[in-house]
This record gives C-alpha cells, sequence and structure tokens, in this order.
C-alpha cells in the first residue's frame, strides 16, 4: 500500500468542491488536482474535460496520479472506469456496465422489478408504443410522472397534474424535449411520502452506509415551483431511524449489490438510493452511481473518518477492514443562487461577504463560481455558493447556515430560508 497518494478529482461543483475539502483533510493525501475546479478550489485546479478522456489519461500518467474520483455521472456513463481498467490507477466509481444504473432509467426499473427491490409501477415508451403510454397513463391515478431515459442534466424528470398534459408532454419528449435522453420515456407510478438520499460505499462485496441526507428540490419555500439541481440538504434525516434504516438495508441495499453480482455486473464506488418513505416503508425512486449534490456538502461534513482511506478500501477491495466514524451533530447546507435560476440567468456576478458567512460558522463550498485576473470571484452558475453548517441539532444548524447565506452578497441571489423546517 503506497502511504501517500497524488489524486485528481474530476469535477466542478459543489459536491467536489465538498469531496476536495475532505481529501485534503487527510495525511494520505500527497497531492491533489481538480478538473476542472472552481474558485473554491483554485490552489489545485486543473484546466482538463473530464470527458476528454485521452487528456484525462495524459494527465494521469504525467502526473504520477494514483488515485481519479470521478464526482458527476457523465465520465463514468461514458466508462471513464473501463478507460483505466488494469492500469493500476484506482478509480472510485464504476465502469460504464454499472453506471447503467443511472445513465438508463429503463435499466434500472427492469433491474428493480427483476431482483424484487420495492418501486412504483412503471411502463416504458418510444414513439412506437405512444398509444400504449397513453393507454397506461389513463390507468393512473395523478399526479403522472415522466422520465426522460437518458442522462438530461437533473431536468428529466416531470410531474404533472392533469392527463391530458402528461399526454401531450409525453409526446413532447418523446419528439426530443431533452434531446436523444427522452427518445424513450419512463412512465412512473407517483409514490405519494417523503424522500431522502441515501448514500452507499462499496467495494463490489462488502459496503458502507454513509450519513442518510434529505435535499430540497424546487426553487420556491413550501416546495413551490419548478425543480432546480438543489436548493439546500440536511443530515441526519429524524424519520431514517433505525428500523427504516433496517428495512432499507435488508430490502434495498443488500438486494442492489447481489441483484449486480448475480448479473455479473462489477460495481464499486458509489451507490445514491434516492428513496420514498411510504408509511414507514422505503421504495426506490432512482439509482445514481455518484454522490449527490447538495447531499454532500451535509454528508462530507460529518464524516469523521479519513476519506482517502476509504477511497482505498473501496478500489482495492478491502472495504471489509475501513471504520466509518460519523460526527454526532446535524449539518444543514443552504444554497445560494443566481437570479433566475432555475431558468434563464446571468453570470458573472462579483461575489462579497464570503469572510463574513465562514465568520458565521460555515463551511462553504464553492459551486458556481470562477476568480478573475483581478483575484475576484464571480458567479458562474446557477448554483454558486453553499453554506454548511453544524449545529447540536437540525435547528441550531439551520440558523447557522442561514446567516451564512444572508452574509454572501452578488447582484440577483436568492436562497430559500425554510431548508430543514419540515423537519424540525
Amino acid at each position: 500500500m503506497k502511504q501517500n497518494l497524488r489524486i485528481l478529482l474530476l469535477g466542478s461543483g459543489g459536491r467536489e468542491a465538498a469531496m476536495a475539502w475532505k481529501i485534503l483533510q487527510s495525511p494520505r493525501t500527497e497531492k491533489l488536482f481538480v478538473a476542472p475546479g472552481n474558485a473554491g478550489t483554485a490552489d489545485h485546479n486543473v484546466s482538463l474535460d473530464p470527458m476528454d478522456f485521452d487528456a484525462v489519461e495524459q494527465f494521469v500518467e504525467q502526473n504520477s496520479v494514483d488515485m481519479v474520483v470521478v464526482g458527476p455521472e457523465q465520465p463514468l456513463v461514458a466508462g471513464i472506469a473501463d478507460r483505466f481498467a488494469g492500469s493500476g490507477v484506482k478509480v472510485i466509481g464504476p465502469e460504464a456496465k454499472g453506471a447503467m444504473l443511472e445513465g438508463s432509467k429503463e435499466f434500472a426499473k427492469e433491474f428493480m422489478f427483476s431482483h424484487g427491490i420495492p418501486t412504483a409501477r412503471f411502463m416504458t415508451v418510444t414513439t412506437d408504443t405512444v398509444d400504449e403510454g397513453y393507454n397506461f397513463l389513463e390507468s393512473l391515478k395523478p399526479p403522472y410522472v415522466l422520465k426522460a431515459d437518458g442522462l438530461a442534466a437533473g431536468k428529466g424528470v416531470i410531474i404533472l397534474q392533469s392527463l391530458a398534459d402528461a399526454k401531450d408532454t409525453l409526446a413532447d419528449m418523446l419528439e426530443g424535449m431533452f434531446g436523444q435522453a427522452s427518445s424513450t420515456v419512463v412512465i412512473e407510478e407517483f409514490l405519494s411520502g417523503i424522500e431522502c438520499s441515501v448514500f452507499v460505499a462499496t467495494d463490489g462485496e462488502e459496503y458502507r452506509i454513509l450519513p442518510v441526507a434529505k435535499d430540497y428540490k424546487r426553487i420556491g419555500e413550501g416546495d413551490t415551483g419548478p425543480n432546480t439541481g438543489g436548493m439546500g440538504a440536511v443530515s441526519p434525516v429524524p424519520f431514517a431511524d433505525g428500523e427504516f434504516m433496517d428495512r432499507v438495508e435488508r430490502s434495498i441495499v443488500q438486494p442492489t449489490l447481489e441483484g449486480l453480482r448475480a448479473d455479473g455486473i462489477p460495481y464499486s464506488g458509489f451507490l445514491f438510493i434516492g428513496l420514498m418513505n411510504v408509511d414507514g416503508y422505503p421504495m426506490v425512486i432512482e439509482y445514481n452511481v455518484r454522490m449527490g449534490d447538495p447531499e454532500t456538502e451535509v454528508v462530507m461534513p460529518r464524516i469523521k473518518s479519513d476519506l482517502v482511506d476509504i477511497f482505498e478500501g473501496i478500489a482495492d477491495k478491502t472495504l471489509a477492514l475501513k471504520k466509518l466514524e460519523t460526527d454526532p451533530r446535524a449539518c444543514v447546507t443552504v444554497m445560494t443562487v443566481s437570479g433566475g435560476y432555475p431558468d434563464a440567468y446571468e453570470k458573472g456576478k462579483e461575489i462579497s461577504g464570503i469572510e463574513k458567512a465562514e465568520g458565521e460558522e460555515c463551511i462553504l463550498f464553492h459551486a458556481g463560481t470562477r476568480a478573475d485576473q483581478l483575484g475576484r470571484v464571480l458567479t458562474s452558475g446557477g448554483r454558486v455558493l453553499a453554506c454548511s453548517a453544524f449545529g447540536a441539532d437540525i435547528s441550531e444548524a439551520a440558523g447557522k447556515a442561514l446567516r451564512g447565506a444572508e452574509a454572501i452578497e452578488f447582484e440577483g441571489k436568492y436562497f430559500r430560508r425554510d431548508i430543514s423546517a419540515d423537519l424540525k
């Protein structure tokens, strides 16, 4: 085992900023590169496109990189882990075959049904079977859930209240609303309950369940308005108690990992299970094959163990030897976003108040930011800065995170003030 590792982290959002923050705390980290990163990781950024596998491979060779940590899903679905198979480079993330759990909603739903994993009824529709799709919609009660089969940057799920709107939207999706991603559409039965996110680290055999989180997707307070990439997150989740998590482990985590092995699908890295708590029973909404965002911004602070050591357990299939220690305190993240998000918004707004926010006991994770030649920090995305804070309970953590969000200043800034209010 090499004692100190040179690590390349791929990605540029709040998730990667939180992972970089945790990686840099490890005495095992000799050198960290972040590609392409953001203003919060500026000291470690390299100009590299995570989807340019030739360039990534060349960088790894030229810089003696020992480990590649893949933040976003697109490189995993495209096969970046396969590119390094047999090279000796440790890749944290599944190969393309396993990444299909996120890359195709149809694949994931068929997998769940074949392995008895609790999930909603569904039907897969193409232009050739659209009439059957209309009939299936008619058999369901509103609201109606339509999902683009492929990756759609987190925007491929539409929930509609009227049958007429559902039929019209199904036709629009099949005709290219999300490009190739919606050439196949999954219609799902709507599940009523409260969501949470369960994160599993696995080496393919052994697994560790990370701190559970809940995120808030809607732009407006009271969970109103369109979906976003995530407006905030909370960990722990009060309803995800011992009994509920025992059910999650027995009915979902273990059957998923056993199903992957039975199907001959090698899988190591993170598995993100989006769940719905339906009257105390967990049902799977979707799988993701990486950590979530903004959940990572509350999960990483609560991990007390050495993250790089856990990564090595994943890559070397020695996770059984690794301990996962969790901070018992609550953590809440409030995301500051650009005005107009998730629709059109302007970039390049100067950000101030960062030091003041950190003075409110916040950990700031940059998301959509960049540094200019004058050293100023500017907005460069819809979600700009994540303000995470600890507290003895959720209410105290939320208060600190909100004060941090209030201290941040940039033109058009918006944030939700009710993150975690439903859990107090």
